[in-house]
């Protein structure tokens, strides 16, 4: 199996705080990686590293190494805007921005200097048809997004992420703010899109962890305490702790 991801010895600071302890992980290509474990755990700080995005918060100090296609995502040469172009990031709520559904997909297309119409209406129609969204909105493009309700504005998102194509997208608990019938269609999306993209989830919701995800990364404290094929982590765990959790014992 190739990796997409390879993470080395890393460790974050907010301040003093340590949040991330010396972890070292894989991400598999075209597969769906979990990170489950407790609130402040440093599951989420562990995504954001994945896109550099924690650079935005004052204080964060950063060690180890992230290496995404062989490239040191740390190195100070390194442009951002085609990392952060290249790691997609859909969010716990959904972000929509205050334009139509079609200019929503479009921008940053438009933003990395695309301006041909009919490319952009297949990219469009693309992105829509890759998040399982074109169905229900194809007739109604040039209204607000804000029309949508919550599990499509989600979709929504995800279809942006993807019209810039990719190849790894983060996802940042994207069903904490849906109701069940919206978090199964994510799901299900989430199933999909790995055949062409990798995907990294952190959840706090153990049944769909094991749903969605190909790998689980049980995280405590800062510190990954056990990282293995789903199946086993959740049938089979070969660390006490992560057998407490999952079971319910604690977190």
């Amino acid at each position: 199996m190739s990796k997409a991801i390879n993470i080395r010895n890393l460790s974050l600071y907010y301040g003093k705080a340590k949040a991330l302890k010396e972890v070292t992980l894989d991400i598999e290509a075209n597969k769906s990686t979990a990170f489950i474990g407790p609130s402040g755990c440093g599951k989420s700080t562990l995504l954001r590293c994945l896109n550099r995005l924690n650079d935005l918060i004052e204080g964060v100090k950063i060690e180890g190494e992230i290496t995404i296609s062989g490239t040191n995502i740390y190195d100070p040469s390194i442009d951002l805007t085609n990392l952060r172009r290249n790691v997609g990031m859909v969010f716990q709520k959904s972000n929509p921005f205050p334009l139509s559904i079609y200019e929503n997909i479009a921008y940053g297309l438009k933003i990395a200097g695309i301006k041909d119409k009919s490319k952009l209406d297949h990219v469009v129609e693309k992105s829509l048809k890759g998040a399982a969204l074109w169905d229900e909105v194809k007739d109604r493009l040039n209204e607000s997004a804000y029309g949508l309700s919550g599990g499509q504005q989600q979709r929504l998102c995800i279809a942006r992420a993807i019209a810039v194509e990719p190849t790894i997208l983060l996802m940042d608990e994207p069903c904490s703010a849906l109701d069940p019938i919206a978090t199964a269609k994510v799901e299900e999306l989430i199933k999909e899109l790995k055949k062409d993209y990798t995907i990294v989830i952190v959840t706090h919701n153990m049944q769909q962890a094991s749903r969605v995800s190909d790998y689980t990364a049980f995280m405590f404290l800062g510190e990954l305490i056990e990282f293995d094929e789903t199946k086993t982590i959740f049938m089979n765990p070969s660390i006490q702790q992560t057998n407490d959790y999952i079971s319910g014992r604690f977190g």
